[in-house]
This record gives C-alpha cells, sequence and structure tokens, in this order.
C-alpha cells in the first residue's frame, strides 16, 4: 500500500501541473491577460480606495461647482477629472464606485451560481416531472428581456441596491440552472457515477461530491460572463433610479446625476461610462480566455 505522504504528494505535483496547464493555455488569449490585468488593477483600486481617493466622494465643494478636467481651461490640480454639479471629485467618486460595481457583480454571480446550481443538480439528476416543472419556470422567466423583469422586481421590492442585487441574481440564476442540469444529464450516466452509486453513495452525496466537480468549467465561464452582466445590469437600474440611491458614488446613478449636463460638461458623463465599457470589457476578455482554457474543445493550438 502506497505511503500517504507519497500520495499527498503525487496529488499536490498533479495539481500543480494542471494550474501550469492551465496558466499555459490562459496566457495564450493576449486579450484575457490584458482583461486579467485590468481586472486586477480594479480590485487593488477598490481595496485601497480611501488611500488612492484624493477626496471624501460624497463631499461638496461649492466654490468648484462643474469644474472641468485638469486639463482643460478651468480646470484645476486638485480636481484632475473634473467636479460634478454639486461639486464633488470625480476622480473620487470613480475610485470608490470601483467599491460598488466589484461587490455588485461578486454578490449577484454568487447568489445566481449558487441557486442555479442547486436547481440544476435537482433537475437534472431527479428528471422526470420534476425536470419539467422546475425548467418550464426557467423556461418562463427567461422569456422576459432581462433588464425589463429587473425593473419589475425591483418596482415590487422596491429602490435600493441591496434589492436590486435580488432582482439581478433571479433573472440571471436560470442561466446557471440551464447549464448546471445539461451538465449533470451528460454526467450522470458514466461509469464512475454509476459505481459510486452502486456502492451505496446517497443522491446528496452523488450530486455533491460525484457529479458537481466534474461540472464546474463551463459553469465559471458562465459566473465571469454573468459578471459584467450584474455591472451592466446594476448601472442600467442606478441610470433609472431604481439602483444605488445618491449620494452612492456608484457609476451608474454617476451617469443619472449627469444627464442634464452632457451638452454643457462632457466629462461627468464620459468618465463613467468609460469606467463601465473598460471593467465590463476586461471582465468578457477575461471570460473569453477561462473558456479557452477550460475547454479542452475551444484550446488554441
Amino acid at each position: 500500500m502506497a505511503d500517504p505522504a507519497t500520495l499527498e504528494a503525487n496529488d499536490a505535483g498533479t495539481t500543480r501541473a494542471a494550474l501550469a496547464g492551465f496558466w499555459s493555455d490562459f496566457r495564450r488569449n493576449r486579450g484575457a491577460v490584458i482583461g486579467l490585468a485590468v481586472i486586477g488593477l480594479l480590485v487593488l483600486v477598490a481595496l485601497f480606495a480611501p488611500l488612492l481617493a484624493p477626496h471624501n466622494p460624497t463631499q461638496q465643494y461649492r466654490d468648484a461647482l462643474l469644474l472641468p478636467p485638469v486639463w482643460e481651461t478651468g480646470g484645476r490640480g486638485a480636481y484632475l477629472l473634473g467636479t460634478d454639479a454639486l461639486g464633488r471629485d470625480i476622480l473620487s467618486r470613480l475610485i470608490f464606485g470601483a467599491r460598488y460595481s466589484l461587490l455588485i457583480g461578486l454578490i449577484v454571480v454568487t447568489i445566481a451560481l449558487t441557486g442555479g446550481i442547486a436547481i440544476g443538480l435537482i433537475s437534472g439528476y431527479f428528471g422526470g416531472w420534476i425536470d419539467t416543472l422546475i425548467m418550464r419556470v426557467m423556461d418562463v422567466i427567461l422569456a422576459f428581456p432581462s433588464l425589463l423583469l429587473a425593473l419589475v422586481l425591483v418596482a415590487i421590492l422596491g429602490p435600493g441596491l441591496t434589492n436590486a442585487m435580488i432582482a439581478i441574481a433571479l433573472v440571471l440564476q436560470p442561466h446557471f440552472a440551464r447549464l448546471a442540469r445539461a451538465s449533470v444529464m451528460s454526467e450522470k450516466t458514466r461509469e464512475y457515477v454509476v459505481a459510486a452509486r452502486i456502492a451505496g453513495a446517497s443522491p446528496l452525496r452523488l450530486m455533491v461530491r460525484t457529479i458537481l466537480p466534474n461540472c464546474l468549467a463551463p459553469l465559471i465561464v458562465q459566473g465571469t460572463l454573468s459578471f459584467s452582466t450584474a455591472i451592466l445590469d446594476a448601472a442600467a437600474l442606478g441610470f433609472l433610479g431604481l439602483g444605488a440611491q445618491p449620494p452612492t458614488p456608484e457609476w451608474g446613478t454617476m451617469l443619472a446625476d449627469a444627464r442634464e449636463f452632457i451638452l454643457r460638461a462632457w466629462w461627468v458623463v464620459t468618465f463613467p461610462g468609460l469606467a463601465i465599457l473598460i471593467t465590463v470589457l476586461a471582465i468578457n476578455l477575461c471570460g473569453d480566455g477561462l473558456r479557452d482554457a477550460l475547454d479542452p474543445r475551444l484550446k488554441r493550438s
């Protein structure tokens, strides 16, 4: 019988080899590497926002209303990207806004992924009328435009960032449920699952310990792509006044506050819009790289 220490060392070596192979496949996609670098930078900005922001994001400077960026005529060095209509520093609000956007994406994807996996496991494993009932409910949810359904849910729950995150998570959940169900249905008839069932494993153990680990790759990719969708939907709800409420420095709320100044103060709209654009693009590029690295059929030669 093999020594436990030897087995543990072999497992560690296998894990390192798998991670090295994953990174080798991932870094072939230059866009994914750039996206990962941008995401890493955003995470650092969010973590150290109090140290990086030159001003309090909600502080109003009455002598600095709608100041242009520092390189424009009339700009001041104290406000590098200018100020909004209430005299708040745009750069500081963008930096703190990264916290809200990343937190929104993380919470929404966690809720949607957890609920979707649970629903998909039950539906795919048991099948029959349970599968039919669950999938028809998912189909009804998917029949509505995602943003419209989120608007309805927020209108029922009430405006606010927490309710907006719950609504977006409920809207995204069917995508994870259908993907998990399809993966479970393709895995549950394989030999290793049949062997575990014959050995006496309970349905819960079969679903969670045996089948689920082999279904995670597509779910991880879907989670990454849904992260960007969550940020966009939250920004849209904030823009419509149903998401984060003023004076919260959330990027969608910043756009909503700047609507009436589009023509006379371009910076109050441009910089929050660019922040959303760059963040979503970076996450999507990273998601494409994960898909290429985790799916053997899509690995590049």
